[in-house]
């Protein structure tokens, strides 16, 4: 049986070619799809119409990133994964594991209701709210940082210093989702990114540089980790609180030596990760993905 996979994306890159790539090397038919060009069919039975997919759907479709839109567009695109996987398609992560994740406030919860250590947070849509948890915060000697509730790799984060600092409503979309910022040594951020899969830790890395945000598309340096320890118990666990398949986890260490869970990524990039590594992260999700497919039978990867 010849298993067939979707890459559900609007811009494969890197990411995408890599995954298609070890996909096909398994003996797996698979192409890219969009969402944006898909669409529901509910005449006499409900049918799922994906790009490149017309005459039967997938056996599994890997997402590899939602379009963004308007809130309906993006309720549409969920819905169609939350249809697909009742229709027995294998979805990876799948729509419900998404919404936990793209969604910070909901991520956050969900951590400090497992007591997964996650910094102190507020969220709330009236700026009035907003400025007295930071006069408060300000007052007892912390920094905060502003986050769009939506977003990735470190754009539109804002660290607030005092209240000048806090945001406009429309710059991030009329809710403020305000953190505690982990205080590090003077002029250095740094953060760890863990890569889980299957429920376990297979990669890790150490982002640094100078200033206060140490993502890669900020100009992060990547440095190869050990995912042991806290680091690796951590990550495994936040993955478990919020049911995914896979997920890429970012951590931070105050000046005490105390680890804190920041966020949980439902569909992470890891091309500064693999940089570091020597585990192929492409081939290793595609044979965690593969090995959740009826009718899979693991074959030698053709070189």
């Amino acid at each position: 049986m010849t298993v067939r996979v979707a890459i559900i994306t609007d811009d494969p890159g890197w990411h995408g070619r890599c995954l298609r790539d070890a996909f096909i090397a398994r003996g797996v038919t698979c192409l890219f799809s969009s969402l944006q060009h898909a669409r529901l069919e509910m005449v006499r039975k409900v049918r799922v119409v994906l790009p490149g997919f017309e005459m039967g759907l997938p056996d599994a479709v890997f997402v590899r990133g939602i379009p963004g839109g308007s809130l309906q567009q993006v309720v549409f695109y969920l819905n169609i994964l939350h249809v697909m996987k009742t229709l027995g398609v294998r979805v990876y992560n799948d729509g419900r594991a998404i919404e936990r994740s793209v969604d910070k406030c909901l991520t956050t919860a969900r951590l400090a209701q497992e007591n997964i250590p996650t910094p102190p947070t507020w969220v709330c849509s009236e700026r009035s709210m907003a400025e007295a948890v930071t006069a408060r915060e300000i007052a007892q000697g912390h920094s905060l940082i502003c986050k769009p509730l939506f977003g990735s790799q470190g754009k539109g984060i804002v660290k607030i210093n005092n209240q000048t600092d806090l945001p406009d409503a429309n710059a991030i979309h009329n809710v403020w989702y305000l953190q505690r910022f982990i205080e590090q040594p003077e002029g250095l951020a740094c953060d760890w990114r863990v890569f889980v899969i299957a429920g376990v830790a297979v990669a890790a890395m150490r982002r640094s540089t100078k200033g206060w945000l140490a993502n890669v598309a900020q100009g992060g340096v990547c440095h190869a980790a050990l995912p042991e320890g806290q680091l690796k118990q951590l990550a495994e666990r936040a993955v478990a609180s919020l049911s995914m398949d896979y997920a890429g986890v970012d951590l931070m260490r105050d000046v005490d030596g105390r680890w804190w869970v920041i966020e949980v990524n439902s569909v992470p990039a890891w091309r500064g990760l693999q940089q570091v590594i020597s585990i192929d992260i492409a081939a290793a999700l595609a044979d965690d993905l593969l090995s959740k497919c009826a009718g899979y039978h693991r074959c030698e990867v053709m070189q």
